[in-house]
């Protein structure tokens, strides 16, 4: 069978892999195109674009890069109806893949989608593209499955890939020393700094936390570089050159007392490794978006970690929140009040529990092929 695939960042294409590799294990005889990365490519497979040259989020950097974003919406159209998938599989980026859902209903094409994008969080509406345009949809968090209910659109629980990942990983051998030699860190104790993937989280959050990290001398504070970002940019938006990591971050995370973190996946993994951690949010529009945050966010939360939990595991700094001193007092609660770091342990130990899984990527594989073998013959 043909499987088209869309992922438009560095998240998606981790778990775009990992669906690759199951669907050929059901379907050896795979045929297979996708947007994505390289860690798709490494799956095989036809890579058709890149996730670097899609990754524009937000109304101005849209606005400022038009051209490409509509040069994309048709090269993916184009690309769809050459190759006539069986399916056309999204992984989360709804801004572009709800309109390939679009485009793909339209010419008869079935659709599923695999992660499904946070419209429990903003964008509520898009449900009715969902209810509208995908076929099937896999959803890795236990509370999506009510939130759609709400809605009257069933939905199948796979598990979470994010919880098998980090479950393989743990099962390695690190050293601590060794991690620091090879990456020319001192010995001091690591607070990681994951300031997010997109250039204009880096622009926004990087500063604020390079200034913390002076008043904590006694550690090092060593940033975890996202994939699609080179060293160079995140220099220039530092006055002094913190050490970056790349490639690493679990390492990374594993070797850490504490962490600094961009709200988004990087917060489950950090839960699921077990580091105490505050999250940070700056979406830009200052005090005017927080005085309409509850117009905007349908949550109370927004990390991952307490939604996932129901209730408040993690320190939430949203917008003028994210300060320096605001920063220093949270990390301090991290890095020396244990009564404090283990209540965090308790809470991730529960979310833990709420997302074991047993392959995420392998369930979602096999539901698949057998809806598609399934599906009746039209004539």
């Amino acid at each position: 069978m043909k499987y088209f695939l869309i992922a438009g960042e560095a998240s998606g294409d981790l778990h775009g892999a990992r669906l690759i590799a199951e669907l050929r294990k059901c379907d050896p005889e795979a045929e297979l195109r996708f947007f994505g990365g390289d860690l798709m490519k490494n799956q095989g497979g036809q890579l058709l674009k890149h996730y670097r040259d899609m990754a524009f989020m937000g109304i101005i950097p849209v606005l400022l890069n038009m051209r490409k974003v509509l040069a994309n919406f048709s090269l993916c159209k184009k690309e769809i109806f050459r190759f006539q998938p069986d399916v056309l599989i999204l992984i989360d980026y709804p801004g572009f893949n709800l309109r390939m859902a679009r485009y793909a209903k339209k010419n008869g094409i079935e659709t599923a989608y695999y992660i499904s994008p946070k419209i429990w969080a903003w964008k509520t509406k898009r449900v009715k593209k969902v209810k509208k345009y995908v076929d099937h949809m896999f959803t890795i968090f236990p509370f999506e499955t009510s939130f759609y209910e709400k809605y009257q659109y069933p939905v199948t629980y796979v598990g979470n890939p994010v919880y098998d990942i980090i479950h393989e990983t743990l099962e390695k051998p690190s050293d601590f020393v060794q991690f620091c030699k090879s990456n020319q860190l001192s010995g001091k104790p690591i607070v990681a700094l994951l300031a997010g993937s997109r250039k204009h989280e880096i622009k926004s959050l990087l500063p604020v936390m390079e200034k913390v990290s002076g008043l904590f001398i006694d550690y090092q504070f060593v940033i975890a570089g996202a994939p699609s970002i080179d060293a160079e940019f995140y220099h220039s938006n530092m006055e002094s050159h913190l050490p970056i990591v790349f490639d690493q971050t679990y390492e990374l995370l594993r070797h850490s007392k504490a962490a600094i973190v961009t709200s988004g996946t990087a917060t489950l993994e950090t839960a699921l490794l077990k580091i105490p951690q505050v999250v940070v949010y700056i979406m830009g529009f200052g005090r005017v978006l927080e005085l309409f945050r509850n117009q905007i966010l349908k949550t109370h939360f927004f990390s991952l970690v307490n939604l996932v939990a129901e209730k408040e595991v993690v320190k939430e700094l949203f917008q003028s929140e994210v300060t320096v001193s605001n920063l220093k007092e949270e990390l301090s609660r991290l890095l020396g009040d244990d009564v404090y770091r283990n209540k965090i342990g308790e809470g991730y130990a529960e979310i833990e529990l709420n997302l074991s899984s047993e392959g995420a990527a392998s369930r979602t594989a096999h539901l698949l092929t057998d809806i598609l073998k399934n599906k009746p013959c039209h004539v």
